[in-house]
């Protein structure tokens, strides 16, 4: 064989060689590899949606579906990589046949996969879903009603791990989520006071104050006070 064909010979099996056993991953390929696509579940008892979410983010994502937060949590049990879930924020918390929907799913997600990004999807722009939701453990807040772009970037962003809040949602999130009475009361209840020491120092009797504290553990979805005002914190509605 001539020089030059053994030369070419050569060169055809170090590329076949090459090709086969590639080596390890260079700089900037994360967990899934340089030509795998990051993985996205979504969780959503609707069809339509499940399948209208696939089509949006199928270009980028490795997109599986599931009904609620059981069937998500057994997915990611087996499988255990994805980058971002998104999950449906329901009217109620009790899915058919005891499905795991809405803030309980979230809580359940963060507490299996800490790193887990997680899209909460409600069905419009509410301030007080999107608190809730982020205080839940979601990474996200979208609204289903908001233009495709803002779910693919909240999507974008919580597979970054990056905070994101639908622009529509953002403009009703922060000192408006409670009033200025129910924000006064609980900077107080974070200074430490009680509830007769607040009543007397704003010169309410002391079951205004406890409708008041009520009225703001339901906008801010808190368990109890000192719940609510750790939200306040969080989201800088008090100080």
């Amino acid at each position: 064989m001539r020089r030059g064909g053994r030369l070419e010979l050569a060169c055809r099996f170090v590329r076949t060689a090459v090709s086969a056993f590639p080596g390890p991953p260079g700089p900037g390929v994360g967990a899934h590899g340089v030509n795998e696509e990051p993985r996205c579940l979504v969780i959503d008892a609707h069809p339509t949606i499940r399948l209208g979410v696939r089509g949006l983010l199928s270009d980028r994502y490795e997109v599986d579906e599931v009904e609620d937060g059981r069937g998500a949590l057994e997915l990611i049990t087996s499988i255990g990589d994805f980058d971002v879930a998104i999950v449906e924020l329901a009217p109620t918390e009790n899915g058919e046949n005891g499905g795991l929907i809405g803030i309980p799913a979230i809580r359940a997600l963060r507490k299996a996969r800490p790193g887990l990004g997680i899209v909460a999807h409600g069905r419009r722009p509410d301030r007080q879903a999107a608190t809730r939701a982020l205080a839940a453990g979601a990474t996200a807040y979208v609204a289903k009603s908001s233009p495709t772009e803002a779910l693919s970037e909240a999507v974008d962003a919580a597979a970054d791990a990056e905070k994101f809040v639908d622009p529509a949602a953002r403009k009703r999130t922060g000192a408006g989520a409670i009033t200025r009475r129910q924000r006064e009361i609980l900077q107080h209840y974070a200074d430490g006071l009680s509830t007769t020491t607040v009543a007397k120092r704003l010169g309410l009797g002391t079951e205004t104050i406890r409708t008041h504290t009520k009225a703001a553990l339901s906008r801010l979805g808190a368990r109890d006070r000192a719940h609510a005002v750790a939200i306040g914190l969080r989201n800088s509605l008090i100080e």
